[in-house]
């Protein structure tokens, strides 16, 4: 399996990792070489929580750069009127007639709360390739489904200030 990325989901990753092994990684060794000078390290909380800290960063560490290793490089194709990666596109849901406009983004720099969206979510899926006026089926799951009417698509780029998601 791969992770469908663009150049600069997989650019603002590596820039982490190299922060990560440059500043945060040798930061966590000194805080566990200090904390283990506390004494003992059964009844040493400073080490526990130095010790926690670097397995985090090196987890971290590891998904980021599987993340690349298993990358797919994509990019925004669409035609003018079809929704598509980094497109704004404002939506009409069919239940109540509330608007919303939503941002199609990858999965990496998803901000649901500010309209943000993923290409991969069921409302991205459900928008990703329609044109102005249809009417999508948004499927959450086998319960809940909803429809959406495409109202506007607004070509986008990648906007490379959104910053990558952290877990």
């Amino acid at each position: 399996m791969y992770n469908e990325l663009t150049e600069v989901d997989i650019r603002k990753m590596q820039e982490e990792i190299d922060y990560r092994m440059r500043v945060v990684r040798p930061k966590c060794i000194e805080d566990l070489q200090t904390a283990r000078g506390f004494g003992d390290l059964s009844e040493n909380y400073e080490y526990k929580a130095a010790k926690q800290e670097l397995r985090r960063c090196d987890s971290r560490l590891r998904y980021l750069r599987r993340m690349i290793a298993t990358a797919k490089v994509i990019q925004s194709d669409t035609r003018e009127g079809v929704a598509g990666l980094f497109d704004k596109v404002e939506i009409e849901y069919e239940e109540d007639g509330e608007r919303e406009t939503i941002t199609l983004m990858t999965t990496l720099r998803e901000d649901a709360v500010n309209g943000i969206i993923s290409k991969e979510s069921p409302l991205g899926r459900a928008v990703m390739g329609r044109r102005v006026g249809d009417r999508a089926l948004v499927k959450v799951n086998d319960d809940i489904q909803y429809y959406v009417r495409i109202l506007s698509v607004t070509k986008g780029q990648d906007d490379d200030t959104l910053p990558i998601s952290s877990y």
